[in-house]
């Protein structure tokens, strides 16, 4: 049994599972809504604030891990401690209060793990798919025919990054869109556009925006990811959602069925980031994967042991 652990940019999520003839079986998730890059600086780096919210976090899921009693633990830091000027600081402080080795991993190492972590849960396994993983400060695309990799990129666009450097409607799109284009030219310098925009190319999506929008639709009180996995999101039903959303405050926005506390000020800018994708690659709808990088994670723990 092992213990993976994804420090986000917004939110810091334990697994405790472990992997059987290759497909991937879950024990125990917890999840915290910590908004590490919350109050980022440029040139400070983390917020004191943030860093004590994402430690007492830690604390907490270190403990659950030292219970359980696992044989191996990888803990993975993203977006957030990639940009941070003090982001030495916070692992240390990690590793000093909590006994956890915090690594940070970059972004084609991140987009290769959530890769294979989205693609244990689909089912059926698409030909060929086109995957997303939103975060609170990157997001990751990765383009698949069967196992093969044709192109995978991250990019610096996340929903913690636009709720607070891009406050305005009109600032996000223009975020969002000028983050497309450049995905869709990358993917044409590699050969891979067309293939992208191919009618038979699968579209999915995982992490918190994509995944509360599915138990959103579901109107689950108690989030299961195994019943999220290869839900279907059409863009239609996503446009009648935004509209509803769009008057609320975020504090109505999370009284509502499959909204965790936290992301009530997070949810439009994530949908945008989606509605967005569905648009620039002429997709209808999208699958939803559940599993993601802390799968990956298992996945890799599990061939590496």
């Amino acid at each position: 049994m092992h213990a993976a652990i994804d420090v986000g940019s917004n939110t810091i999520r334990l697994v405790i599972g472990q992997v059987c003839h290759d497909a991937v079986m879950p024990i125990r998730y917890v999840r915290h809504v910590t908004r590490l890059a919350g109050n980022f600086h440029p040139r400070r780096g983390l917020s004191r604030n943030s860093m004590n919210n994402a430690l007492a976090a830690l604390q907490d899921l270190a403990a659950i891990i030292e219970k359980a009693e696992v044989e191996k633990v990888r803990v993975v830091g993203t977006e957030a401690l990639r940009r941070a000027p003090n982001a030495d600081e916070f692992i240390a402080l990690v590793n000093e209060h909590t006994g956890l080795r915090l690594h940070i991993i970059d972004g084609m190492e991140e987009a290769r793990l959530s890769r294979a972590g989205m693609y244990a849960a689909l089912d059926p396994t698409p030909e060929r798919c086109l995957m997303f993983d939103i975060g609170g400060g990157s997001t990751e695309f990765i383009l698949c025919e069967k196992e093969k990799v044709l192109f995978q990129k991250s990019y610096p666009l996340g929903v913690v990054e636009l709720c607070e450097k891009h406050p305005q409607e009109s600032q996000q799109h223009k975020r969002i869109f000028s983050t497309l284009d450049a995905v869709a030219e990358d993917m044409k310098q590699a050969g891979t556009l067309d293939t992208a925009l191919h009618l038979k190319t699968v579209l999915v999506g995982t992490a918190g925006t994509v995944t509360t929008l599915a138990a959103m639709k579901m109107e689950m009180t108690v989030y299961d990811g195994l019943l999220v996995n290869n839900q279907v999101l059409n863009e239609s039903e996503l446009r009648i959602l935004s509209q509803r959303l769009a008057p609320l405050s975020s504090d109505q926005r999370e009284e509502l069925p499959g909204v965790e506390k936290g992301r009530g000020d997070l949810i439009i800018p994530g949908l945008r980031i989606v509605l967005g994708i569905l648009k620039h690659f002429d997709k209808k709808n999208m699958k939803v994967s559940d599993f993601g990088l802390l799968e990956g994670l298992l996945l890799d723990m599990a061939a590496n042991s």
